[in-house]
């Protein structure tokens, strides 16, 4: 039977070893999570994201000694006359669908789209900035910022990234110096990551400015640059020695003249 004294004491180691057994628990839970955790990140893929397409200029304006309200802009006089041909397309009313290709002719002249190019297309449009504005940060196809010479536009959607595409990117990196989204230092290069240029067959796929390069290996990469260097624009289409996208082998189909129309509906046909 235990005494008034020993129960005393037994409650007091009890109560001693109390925060220690709490401690003790806590400690364990602590440990067992890091190594679930780590356990975890161990065996969990990365989710696959594209990278940004100048997500960072795309909707936000800045003014810049080179880019600012300031800074006049005017068509050249020969320009001029093709706004003029581009507005007589248009009926009264309608002018502003001419906004697009009068946007693509001012970057054309400049060699990108500042602001001041904008206002002047809102000017001849007779339309608030803000339209244009809303115009021009929705295509990534309008350069908002300073534009090298040869703008090298490297597909890396599906077909062309399982033809090798993160290969051409490299060679355009190393080759030129800079990273995706800039431009050299002489403003002869840019070099930008862009979505399916629609030549999915002839992966992998380069636009330089209008014109595109295709069936691509690194080496043909190199050789196309290293002319660009040199200004010379080398030939586009497929590298591979193939016409437009025919197989890589002879046709298997259409390989004649095609029949004339409703051929093998009738007898006589």
């Amino acid at each position: 039977k235990k005494t008034d004294s020993s129960r005393r004491t037994s409650h007091n180691i009890r109560a001693n070893f109390q925060p220690f057994h709490y401690f003790g628990n806590a400690r364990m839970l602590t440990n067992c999570a890091s190594k679930t955790l780590a356990a975890v990140r161990a065996n969990i893929r990365a989710i696959a994201t594209s990278s940004a397409r100048a997500s960072d200029n795309l909707f936000v304006h800045r003014d810049t000694p080179e880019d600012n309200p300031n800074i006049p802009f005017e068509f050249t006089a020969e320009n001029k006359k093709r706004v003029e041909a581009i507005l007589s397309i248009y009926p009264e009313g309608h002018k502003r669908g001419a906004m697009i290709p009068l946007l693509d002719l001012a970057q054309r002249q400049y060699g990108w789209l500042p602001i001041s190019a904008m206002h002047k297309v809102a000017e001849i449009l007779q339309l608030p900035n803000m339209r244009v504005y809303e115009v021009a940060t929705f295509y990534t196809m309008f350069m908002r910022k300073p534009t090298g010479k040869y703008h090298i536009q490297v597909c890396t959607t599906t077909p062309c990234w399982l033809r090798g595409s993160d290969d051409i990117l490299e060679t355009c990196k190393k080759q030129l110096g800079i990273g995706v989204g800039d431009t050299t230092k002489d403003r002869k290069f840019t070099i930008s990551e862009v979505e399916c240029l629609g030549a999915c067959v002839n992966a992998p796929m380069v636009a330089i400015n209008d014109d595109y390069y295709e069936d691509l290996t690194s080496k043909d990469m190199q050789d196309i640059l290293n002319d660009l260097k040199a200004d010379k624009i080398s030939p586009p289409g497929p590298r591979n020695g193939r016409f437009a996208s025919e197989p890589k082998g002879e046709p298997t189909s259409l390989s004649e003249e095609p029949k004339g129309p409703g051929f093998g509906l009738q007898a006589g046909l």
